[in-house]
């Protein structure tokens, strides 16, 4: 007697018995396949047939579960999790069933899901002591989770020890995926505890495992997105940037996958608004946030964060504010674009108060790429001391690390502090080392506003033709960029005399002058601006009255001759 499906009744649809021999599923064995070659849809749908047809194995829900992550389907991809995890269980594995806890734990934690990844992190402890081949092979996950709670804390000595304790047992049990976390972690402790060489020399290890194809793909995408952000947070553009071109060509072979390729394209919009090319890295930015529409949790924060940025420096104020509250959104500061963003307002003692709050609650990593932007907002501020204090901090730290990018900030910060000190002279060797580093690196915002103070030393030690060729210079580089408040800035600083006041457009005005240049009316103006109409109406008379014009042609015509378009 058959099934309507022609199947032996008695016998599973999962399984044929052909001449006594008892052969895989047809769905099942296509699942495996698919998941082998990263096909992670075509997995997700063979695995989920196979399920249906007859309930897989662990390894199998293991499989099915990190397919359909990776597809951005996070909470089905838990559930499968745990029903590997209680399949393990089951079949009285507690060594499996302690992995798997582990792994859901750590991903919550990750995910900010503190109090379920606690959960399941002190249910793999449990699992894992009920018997010593459990205990020995969860022994290094369970210790990574516990090292990157410290680390999150603020006990980067503390969370070395057991990083490297860690690194220890999974080299002894042969867990790579557990090695290379550790080694990740032991890298990161490191450069919070100011060893920037020893600790980037431990993420190229780790690196090393990722790119061999030794390591699971989700622990593989994890070391490659948090090798890059940590990078980055040691100003280390170059070796970002290596990393950030194979995270795209690994994304690349997985073109089914969700998971990490939102971060990808923000970690891409970092580096492409650094070397200047600022329109692709708002179209990588949004490429970002439709990744994390689609699931990809991993790149919110910088999806909205690398916009936001863009538009503050082209002056687009209300976009910057928007895109960078919706990076804060997800739980982590839009620092420091967001009180450079109010210090470029105008706001300076609110520009002040947000980034000295998250400067004290930073890592000292973290704190290390707010340091830059704490000088500028204390000079605007006016207080000498506490930018001198702060450029002291960011020298020592580049003094350790002989990396460019933070050298070259560093420089910067000491030649604008030692301009407010009276010292031009001594500010000029600063900002020569600081401009060649930039050019060097190839970022050409920041070379030119090492431009603008070097013709500001220039024309205090009273060398007038050199201030002006310098703020030609860079005037150039911001019009090319689209830098907007920096272009204003530059001829402001060349319209200025002995014995003349600075004639220059407040932030909100260069907004309505591009506006009515665009051809837009004061009532679409104020409707984009969030404003009345009458508010308009005075914006537009004041500049009129600084530019010493009279007509919206004219004020057109200033627009496209000081590259406001």
């Amino acid at each position: 007697m058959t099934t309507g499906a022609g199947v032996p009744s008695g016998v599973s649809r999962a399984t044929l018995r052909l001449d006594g021999v008892m052969t895989i599923s047809a769905s099942l064995d296509h699942g495996r396949a698919a998941f082998a070659e990263h096909r992670w849809g075509a997995a997700f749908e063979a695995l989920t047939r196979a399920d249906d047809e007859r309930q897989l194995a662990p390894a199998d829900l293991e499989r099915l579960s990190t397919a359909t992550l990776l597809l951005g389907r996070d909470a089905e991809g838990i559930d499968f999790a745990t029903q590997a995890h209680e399949a393990y269980l089951a079949i009285e594995d507690a060594a499996g069933a302690a992995r798997i806890a582990t792994w859901i734990g750590i991903y919550l934690m990750g995910k900010g899901d503190d109090a379920r990844g606690n959960g399941w992190l002190a249910r793999a402890r449990r699992i894992a002591d009920t018997t010593e081949a459990g205990a020995e092979s969860s022994a290094a996950l369970l210790l990574v989770a516990a090292a990157l709670d410290d680390l999150y804390s603020g006990e980067p000595a503390r969370a070395a020890s057991t990083f490297a304790e860690a690194f220890a047992i999974s080299a002894r049990v042969h867990d790579r995926d557990a090695a290379a976390l550790a080694q990740l972690g032991l890298g990161q402790a490191q450069l919070m505890l100011g060893d920037p060489v020893g600790g980037l020399a431990l993420l190229d290890e780790a690196m090393v495992a990722v790119t061999a194809g030794e390591i699971s793909p989700v622990a593989s995408g994890v070391v490659y997105c948090s090798v890059i952000n940590t990078c980055h947070l040691a100003f280390d553009v170059r070796r970002a940037q290596q990393w950030t071109i194979a995270l795209d060509r690994w994304c690349g072979d997985r073109p089914e996958m969700v998971m990490f390729t939102g971060q990808c394209q923000a970690h891409r919009a970092e580096l492409y608004q650094l070397h200047g090319a600022w329109s692709d890295a708002v179209t990588a930015a949004r490429v970002a946030q439709d990744r994390v529409r689609l699931g990809d949790w991993t790149g919110s924060f910088g999806a909205w964060y690398q916009e936001g940025e863009v538009h503050r420096l082209r002056g687009e104020f209300d976009a910057a504010d928007r895109a960078f509250h919706r990076a804060a959104e997800t739980g982590y500061p839009a620092q420091p674009g967001l009180a450079l963003l109010r210090l470029a307002q105008g706001r300076v003692r609110l520009a002040r108060s947000s980034i000295d709050e998250a400067a004290e609650q930073a890592d000292p990593a973290t704190r290390r790429g707010l340091l830059a932007a704490l000088v500028e907002i204390d000079l605007a501020a006016g207080d000498l001391v506490a930018a001198r204090q702060v450029a002291d901090e960011l020298a020592a730290a580049a003094a350790v690390a002989e990396i460019p990018m933070m050298r070259a900030t560093a420089a910067r910060s000491e030649a604008a502090v030692r301009l407010e000190e009276g010292d031009a002279r001594g500010a000029l060797p600063a900002l020569r080392t600081a401009w060649a580093l930039w050019q060097e690196l190839d970022v050409p915002y920041e070379a030119a506003r090492c431009r603008v103070l070097a013709a500001q030393a220039a024309r205090a030690l009273g060398d007038d033709a050199s201030a002006a060729m310098d703020l030609e210079a860079a005037r150039e580089v911001f019009v090319a960029l689209g830098a907007v408040p920096d272009v204003v800035r530059v001829d402001e600083l060349a319209r200025r005399s002995p014995g003349s006041g600075p004639i220059a457009l407040t932030a909100r005005e260069v907004e309505v002058v591009r506006l009515v240049a665009e051809g837009k009316t004061n009532r679409a103006i104020a409707g984009q601006l969030y404003l009345s109409e009458k508010t308009v109406d005075r914006h537009l008379s004041n500049v009129f009255a600084k530019l010493g014009i009279s007509s919206r042609a004219a004020a057109t015509a200033y627009a496209y001759e000081h590259a406001l378009i």
